[in-house]
Protein backbone atom coordinates (compact mmCIF):
# COMPACT_ATOMS: atom_id res chain seq x y z
CA UNK A 1 0.00 0.00 0.00
CA UNK A 2 1.04 3.60 -0.81
CA UNK A 3 -0.02 6.53 1.56
CA UNK A 4 -3.58 7.06 -0.24
CA UNK A 5 -4.02 3.94 -0.12
CA UNK A 6 -3.29 3.82 3.58
CA UNK A 7 -5.40 6.96 3.93
CA UNK A 8 -8.76 5.34 2.36
CA UNK A 9 -8.30 2.22 4.93
CA UNK A 10 -8.09 5.03 7.79
CA UNK A 11 -11.36 6.60 5.96
CA UNK A 12 -13.11 3.88 7.77
CA UNK A 13 -12.01 4.49 11.17
CA UNK A 14 -14.69 6.94 12.73
CA UNK A 15 -13.95 9.17 15.52
CA UNK A 16 -15.30 7.86 18.94
CA UNK A 17 -19.08 9.41 18.98
CA UNK A 18 -19.19 11.01 15.53
CA UNK A 19 -20.04 9.04 12.09
CA UNK A 20 -17.18 11.16 10.43
CA UNK A 21 -13.66 9.57 10.23
CA UNK A 22 -10.43 10.45 12.04
CA UNK A 23 -8.92 11.43 8.24
CA UNK A 24 -11.34 14.11 7.53
CA UNK A 25 -10.88 15.58 11.55
CA UNK A 26 -7.37 16.01 10.52
CA UNK A 27 -5.92 13.17 13.19
CA UNK A 28 -3.79 11.53 11.25
CA UNK A 29 -0.80 13.62 11.24
CA UNK A 30 2.07 11.36 9.34
CA UNK A 31 2.47 7.96 7.46
CA UNK A 32 5.83 6.52 6.64
CA UNK A 33 6.08 3.11 4.42
CA UNK A 34 9.18 0.82 4.28
CA UNK A 35 7.93 -2.20 2.33
CA UNK A 36 5.73 -4.60 4.58
CA UNK A 37 6.47 -2.07 7.67
CA UNK A 38 4.28 1.16 8.56
CA UNK A 39 4.66 4.07 10.50
CA UNK A 40 1.20 6.38 11.41
CA UNK A 41 1.53 9.12 13.96
CA UNK A 42 -1.70 10.25 15.19
CA UNK A 43 -2.16 13.92 16.61
CA UNK A 44 -5.29 13.39 19.20
CA UNK A 45 -6.37 16.49 21.95
CA UNK A 46 -9.07 14.06 23.25
CA UNK A 47 -9.92 11.97 26.91
CA UNK A 48 -7.37 9.01 27.48
CA UNK A 49 -10.30 6.68 27.00
CA UNK A 50 -11.05 7.91 23.33
CA UNK A 51 -7.05 8.20 22.12
CA UNK A 52 -7.12 4.47 23.07
CA UNK A 53 -10.21 3.90 20.93
CA UNK A 54 -8.66 5.47 18.27
CA UNK A 55 -5.43 4.13 18.45
CA UNK A 56 -6.81 0.12 18.82
CA UNK A 57 -9.39 0.86 15.87
CA UNK A 58 -6.39 2.22 13.72
CA UNK A 59 -4.11 -0.54 14.45
CA UNK A 60 -6.74 -3.48 13.95
CA UNK A 61 -7.86 -1.49 10.58
CA UNK A 62 -4.25 -1.86 9.13
CA UNK A 63 -3.18 -5.28 10.90
CA UNK A 64 -6.64 -6.39 9.48
CA UNK A 65 -5.63 -5.49 5.63
CA UNK A 66 -3.29 -8.17 6.15
CA UNK A 67 -0.28 -6.59 4.21
CA UNK A 68 1.88 -5.65 6.36
CA UNK A 69 4.73 -7.45 8.64
CA UNK A 70 4.73 -4.92 11.30
CA UNK A 71 2.17 -1.97 12.30
CA UNK A 72 3.43 0.60 14.63
CA UNK A 73 1.01 3.46 15.65
CA UNK A 74 1.93 6.12 17.42
CA UNK A 75 -0.38 9.01 19.60
CA UNK A 76 1.20 12.95 20.09
CA UNK A 77 -0.91 15.86 21.53
CA UNK A 78 2.35 18.16 20.76
CA UNK A 79 2.58 17.66 17.14
CA UNK A 80 5.46 20.66 16.40
CA UNK A 81 8.26 18.21 16.68
CA UNK A 82 7.00 15.66 14.34
CA UNK A 83 6.64 14.96 10.65
CA UNK A 84 4.43 16.61 8.36
CA UNK A 85 3.09 14.25 5.78
CA UNK A 86 3.02 17.11 3.47
CA UNK A 87 3.66 21.12 3.49
CA UNK A 88 2.16 23.56 6.05
CA UNK A 89 -1.12 24.68 4.93
CA UNK A 90 -2.37 26.09 7.81
CA UNK A 91 -4.18 29.71 8.19
CA UNK A 92 -1.34 32.60 8.83
CA UNK A 93 -2.88 35.03 11.25
CA UNK A 94 -5.67 37.88 9.73
CA UNK A 95 -5.64 36.35 6.44
CA UNK A 96 -8.03 37.06 3.66
CA UNK A 97 -10.49 33.94 3.03
CA UNK A 98 -9.74 32.96 -0.40
CA UNK A 99 -12.35 34.26 -3.34
CA UNK A 100 -14.25 35.88 -0.50
CA UNK A 101 -14.92 39.86 -0.38
CA UNK A 102 -16.14 40.44 2.89
CA UNK A 103 -16.45 38.37 6.16
CA UNK A 104 -19.61 39.31 8.20
CA UNK A 105 -19.06 37.98 11.93
CA UNK A 106 -23.20 38.01 13.95
CA UNK A 107 -22.13 37.93 17.51
CA UNK A 108 -23.32 38.33 21.20
CA UNK A 109 -22.08 37.52 24.42
CA UNK A 110 -24.96 35.67 25.46
CA UNK A 111 -26.74 32.60 23.98
CA UNK A 112 -30.84 33.05 23.74
CA UNK A 113 -30.88 36.23 22.41
CA UNK A 114 -31.92 34.61 18.93
CA UNK A 115 -28.48 35.36 16.78
CA UNK A 116 -28.45 32.23 14.72
CA UNK A 117 -31.97 33.36 13.12
CA UNK A 118 -30.83 36.77 12.92
CA UNK A 119 -27.94 35.48 10.75
CA UNK A 120 -29.81 33.43 8.70
CA UNK A 121 -32.34 35.70 7.57
CA UNK A 122 -29.54 38.34 7.05
CA UNK A 123 -27.74 35.80 4.61
CA UNK A 124 -31.12 35.27 3.03
CA UNK A 125 -31.64 38.98 2.64
CA UNK A 126 -28.03 39.22 1.22
CA UNK A 127 -28.74 36.47 -1.31
CA UNK A 128 -31.86 38.05 -2.86
CA UNK A 129 -29.62 40.73 -3.89
CA UNK A 130 -28.21 38.00 -6.39
CA UNK A 131 -24.93 38.15 -4.93
CA UNK A 132 -23.07 35.18 -3.69
CA UNK A 133 -23.64 34.47 -0.10
CA UNK A 134 -22.10 31.83 2.22
CA UNK A 135 -23.31 30.97 5.41
CA UNK A 136 -21.27 29.52 8.36
CA UNK A 137 -22.43 28.20 12.22
CA UNK A 138 -19.33 27.96 14.45
CA UNK A 139 -21.33 26.64 17.05
CA UNK A 140 -19.31 23.55 17.63
CA UNK A 141 -21.14 22.80 21.00
CA UNK A 142 -24.84 23.62 19.90
CA UNK A 143 -25.28 24.30 16.00
CA UNK A 144 -28.80 25.37 15.29
CA UNK A 145 -28.38 25.97 11.34
CA UNK A 146 -29.22 22.65 10.35
CA UNK A 147 -32.37 23.40 12.07
CA UNK A 148 -33.16 26.65 10.85
CA UNK A 149 -32.74 25.44 7.48
CA UNK A 150 -33.96 22.43 7.74
CA UNK A 151 -31.37 20.73 5.87
CA UNK A 152 -30.31 17.25 7.03
CA UNK A 153 -28.00 15.98 4.45
CA UNK A 154 -23.93 15.55 5.18
CA UNK A 155 -21.34 17.35 2.97
CA UNK A 156 -19.43 15.75 -0.12
CA UNK A 157 -15.99 15.34 -0.13
CA UNK A 158 -13.32 16.42 -3.20
CA UNK A 159 -10.89 14.42 -4.33
CA UNK A 160 -8.30 16.65 -2.03
CA UNK A 161 -10.58 15.59 1.29
CA UNK A 162 -12.17 19.27 1.60
CA UNK A 163 -15.37 19.55 2.24
CA UNK A 164 -18.43 20.94 -0.04
CA UNK A 165 -20.71 23.25 1.91
CA UNK A 166 -24.52 22.59 1.08
CA UNK A 167 -26.64 24.70 -1.23
CA UNK A 168 -29.74 26.49 0.18
CA UNK A 169 -32.18 28.67 -2.11
CA UNK A 170 -28.71 30.24 -3.92
CA UNK A 171 -26.76 30.08 -0.60
CA UNK A 172 -23.60 27.83 0.31
CA UNK A 173 -23.93 26.47 3.94
CA UNK A 174 -21.48 25.04 6.26
CA UNK A 175 -22.64 23.78 9.87
CA UNK A 176 -20.87 21.64 12.26
CA UNK A 177 -24.27 19.84 12.70
CA UNK A 178 -24.26 18.67 9.25
CA UNK A 179 -21.02 16.90 10.10
CA UNK A 180 -21.67 15.31 13.62
CA UNK A 181 -24.68 13.99 11.55
CA UNK A 182 -26.03 12.31 15.04
CA UNK A 183 -27.16 13.80 18.44
CA UNK A 184 -23.45 13.27 19.73
CA UNK A 185 -22.65 16.39 22.03
CA UNK A 186 -19.46 17.80 21.12
CA UNK A 187 -17.63 17.11 24.53
CA UNK A 188 -14.49 18.79 23.41
CA UNK A 189 -11.68 20.75 25.12
CA UNK A 190 -10.64 23.98 23.96
CA UNK A 191 -7.66 22.60 21.40
CA UNK A 192 -9.68 20.32 19.50
CA UNK A 193 -12.44 23.07 18.80
CA UNK A 194 -9.65 25.75 17.94
CA UNK A 195 -8.84 23.56 15.34
CA UNK A 196 -12.36 22.61 14.03
CA UNK A 197 -12.99 26.05 13.71
CA UNK A 198 -9.99 26.73 11.93
CA UNK A 199 -10.65 23.50 9.33
CA UNK A 200 -14.27 25.70 8.43
CA UNK A 201 -12.00 28.00 6.67
CA UNK A 202 -8.84 26.16 5.26
CA UNK A 203 -10.92 22.89 4.28
CA UNK A 204 -14.34 23.76 3.22
CA UNK A 205 -14.61 25.07 -0.76
CA UNK A 206 -16.51 28.19 -0.31
CA UNK A 207 -15.26 29.10 -4.25
CA UNK A 208 -15.86 33.03 -5.26
CA UNK A 209 -18.62 35.20 -2.20
CA UNK A 210 -18.90 38.24 -2.06
CA UNK A 211 -20.34 38.18 2.05
CA UNK A 212 -19.80 35.17 4.07
CA UNK A 213 -22.16 35.48 6.57
CA UNK A 214 -20.63 33.58 10.43
CA UNK A 215 -22.93 32.46 12.98
CA UNK A 216 -20.65 32.80 16.13
CA UNK A 217 -21.24 30.85 19.34
CA UNK A 218 -22.36 32.99 22.53
CA UNK A 219 -19.40 34.49 24.36
CA UNK A 220 -15.99 35.18 24.19
CA UNK A 221 -13.73 31.61 24.18
CA UNK A 222 -12.02 29.44 21.54
CA UNK A 223 -14.11 30.04 18.55
CA UNK A 224 -14.01 33.95 18.82
CA UNK A 225 -10.29 33.49 19.41
CA UNK A 226 -9.72 31.45 16.65
CA UNK A 227 -11.44 33.05 14.64
CA UNK A 228 -10.15 36.73 15.36
CA UNK A 229 -6.91 35.78 15.38
CA UNK A 230 -6.15 34.06 12.19
CA UNK A 231 -9.39 35.57 9.36
CA UNK A 232 -9.60 38.77 8.23
CA UNK A 233 -12.94 40.06 9.18
CA UNK A 234 -14.71 42.50 7.89
CA UNK A 235 -16.42 43.50 10.06
CA UNK A 236 -18.85 42.32 13.35
CA UNK A 237 -22.51 42.59 14.20
CA UNK A 238 -23.93 42.54 17.95
CA UNK A 239 -27.14 41.28 18.76
CA UNK A 240 -28.57 42.10 22.18
CA UNK A 241 -32.38 41.77 23.51
CA UNK A 242 -33.95 44.41 25.48
CA UNK A 243 -33.32 43.86 28.92
CA UNK A 244 -30.51 44.68 31.33
CA UNK A 245 -29.11 40.68 31.81
CA UNK A 246 -28.61 40.54 28.42
CA UNK A 247 -26.74 44.00 27.28
CA UNK A 248 -24.09 42.89 30.81
CA UNK A 249 -23.15 40.03 28.74
CA UNK A 250 -23.30 41.38 25.59
CA UNK A 251 -20.69 44.06 26.16
CA UNK A 252 -18.41 41.04 27.05
CA UNK A 253 -18.61 39.80 23.74
CA UNK A 254 -18.74 43.55 22.41
CA UNK A 255 -15.45 44.67 24.02
CA UNK A 256 -13.74 41.36 22.96
CA UNK A 257 -13.94 42.36 19.46
CA UNK A 258 -13.07 46.26 19.99
CA UNK A 259 -9.43 44.66 22.17
CA UNK A 260 -8.69 42.90 19.06
CA UNK A 261 -9.24 45.41 16.71
CA UNK A 262 -12.00 44.21 14.96
CA UNK A 263 -14.51 46.79 13.68
CA UNK A 264 -17.81 46.62 14.54
CA UNK A 265 -20.49 47.52 12.12
CA UNK A 266 -23.98 48.49 14.53
CA UNK A 267 -26.03 46.51 17.04
CA UNK A 268 -29.48 44.96 16.29
CA UNK A 269 -31.84 44.46 19.48
CA UNK A 270 -34.13 41.04 18.59
CA UNK A 271 -36.95 40.67 20.57
CA UNK A 272 -37.79 43.89 20.52
CA UNK A 273 -41.49 44.17 21.61
CA UNK A 274 -44.47 42.39 20.30
CA UNK A 275 -46.35 43.48 17.16
CA UNK A 276 -49.95 42.74 17.20
CA UNK A 277 -52.44 43.63 14.97
CA UNK A 278 -55.92 43.11 14.48
CA UNK A 279 -59.60 44.34 14.88
CA UNK A 280 -61.87 45.80 17.18
CA UNK A 281 -65.54 44.70 16.75
CA UNK A 282 -68.72 44.88 18.84
CA UNK A 283 -71.57 41.96 19.59
CA UNK A 284 -73.25 42.64 16.31
CA UNK A 285 -69.41 42.19 14.42
CA UNK A 286 -69.91 45.89 13.44
CA UNK A 287 -66.14 47.43 13.57
CA UNK A 288 -65.31 50.21 16.60
CA UNK A 289 -64.22 52.91 13.82
CA UNK A 290 -62.22 55.56 15.10
CA UNK A 291 -62.17 54.43 18.84
CA UNK A 292 -59.29 53.91 20.93
CA UNK A 293 -58.14 50.63 22.69
CA UNK A 294 -56.17 50.02 25.86
CA UNK A 295 -53.86 47.56 27.09
CA UNK A 296 -52.62 47.98 30.67
CA UNK A 297 -49.23 49.35 30.95
CA UNK A 298 -49.13 50.96 26.86
CA UNK A 299 -50.46 53.89 25.32
CA UNK A 300 -54.09 53.85 24.13
CA UNK A 301 -53.81 53.28 20.38
CA UNK A 302 -56.33 54.94 18.31
CA UNK A 303 -58.56 52.83 15.80
CA UNK A 304 -58.75 53.33 12.14
CA UNK A 305 -62.22 53.32 10.26
CA UNK A 306 -62.52 49.96 10.08
CA UNK A 307 -61.55 49.24 13.59
CA UNK A 308 -57.98 47.88 12.66
CA UNK A 309 -55.07 48.73 15.51
CA UNK A 310 -51.56 47.82 15.30
CA UNK A 311 -49.70 47.36 18.29
CA UNK A 312 -46.23 47.45 19.62
CA UNK A 313 -46.06 45.70 23.28
CA UNK A 314 -42.92 46.33 25.46
CA UNK A 315 -42.58 43.00 27.00
CA UNK A 316 -39.15 43.81 28.25
CA UNK A 317 -37.63 46.80 28.91
CA UNK A 318 -36.98 49.40 25.58
CA UNK A 319 -33.58 50.35 24.13
CA UNK A 320 -31.07 48.35 25.31
CA UNK A 321 -30.18 47.77 21.60
CA UNK A 322 -29.59 52.00 21.32
CA UNK A 323 -27.67 51.88 25.15
CA UNK A 324 -25.30 49.61 23.37
CA UNK A 325 -24.87 51.46 20.10
CA UNK A 326 -24.43 54.65 21.81
CA UNK A 327 -21.75 53.35 24.07
CA UNK A 328 -19.96 51.65 21.06
CA UNK A 329 -20.28 54.69 19.22
CA UNK A 330 -21.85 52.68 16.53
CA UNK A 331 -25.43 52.33 14.57
CA UNK A 332 -28.13 50.59 15.72
CA UNK A 333 -28.87 48.91 12.75
CA UNK A 334 -32.73 47.63 13.41
CA UNK A 335 -34.57 46.39 15.93
CA UNK A 336 -36.76 43.30 15.34
CA UNK A 337 -39.77 42.59 17.02
CA UNK A 338 -40.91 39.22 18.40
CA UNK A 339 -43.01 37.61 15.65
CA UNK A 340 -45.02 34.51 15.65
CA UNK A 341 -44.38 34.01 12.04
CA UNK A 342 -40.58 33.69 12.54
CA UNK A 343 -41.36 31.19 14.83
CA UNK A 344 -43.53 29.16 12.63
CA UNK A 345 -40.73 30.26 9.51
CA UNK A 346 -38.01 29.12 11.67
CA UNK A 347 -39.69 25.19 12.86
CA UNK A 348 -40.28 25.58 8.93
CA UNK A 349 -36.81 25.26 8.13
CA UNK A 350 -36.93 28.29 6.10
CA UNK A 351 -35.88 32.03 6.87
CA UNK A 352 -38.62 34.46 6.87
CA UNK A 353 -36.66 36.63 4.26
CA UNK A 354 -37.49 33.42 2.32
CA UNK A 355 -40.82 31.93 2.80
CA UNK A 356 -43.04 35.40 3.89
CA UNK A 357 -40.62 38.24 1.75
CA UNK A 358 -43.61 40.63 2.42
CA UNK A 359 -44.12 40.40 5.69
CA UNK A 360 -43.18 43.64 8.51
CA UNK A 361 -40.05 41.72 9.58
CA UNK A 362 -38.69 40.54 6.40
CA UNK A 363 -38.40 44.32 5.56
CA UNK A 364 -37.11 45.08 9.00
CA UNK A 365 -34.00 42.71 7.70
CA UNK A 366 -33.59 44.02 4.76
CA UNK A 367 -33.20 47.21 5.74
CA UNK A 368 -30.78 46.08 8.36
CA UNK A 369 -28.57 44.31 5.47
CA UNK A 370 -28.58 47.68 3.58
CA UNK A 371 -27.29 49.25 6.47
CA UNK A 372 -24.46 46.54 6.30
CA UNK A 373 -23.59 47.34 3.03
CA UNK A 374 -23.65 50.49 3.09
CA UNK A 375 -21.50 50.34 5.98
CA UNK A 376 -18.88 47.91 4.53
Amino acid sequence: MNKDQILKLLKTVSYPGFTRDIVSFGIVEHIQVDKKNVNVVLKVAAAEGKRKTILNAVRKALEGSGVFEKVNVTLVTKVSDQPSSGPDEGIQPNQSIAGVKYVIAVASGKGGVGKSTVAANLAAALCEKSIQVGLLDLDIYGPSLPIILGLKEQPKLTQERKLIPLEFRGMKVMSFGFLSGDDSPAIWRGPLVARMTEQFFRDVVWGELDYLVLDLPPGTGDVQLTLTQKIKISGAVIVTTPQDLALADVRKGANMFQKVQTPIIGVIENMSGLRVEGKVLDSKGTPFANGLIHISGEESKALNEKGQFNLLLDLFKTGGGAKESQRLGVPLLGTIPISREIMEATDDGIPIVFQKPKSFVSNVYRDIVERIIESI
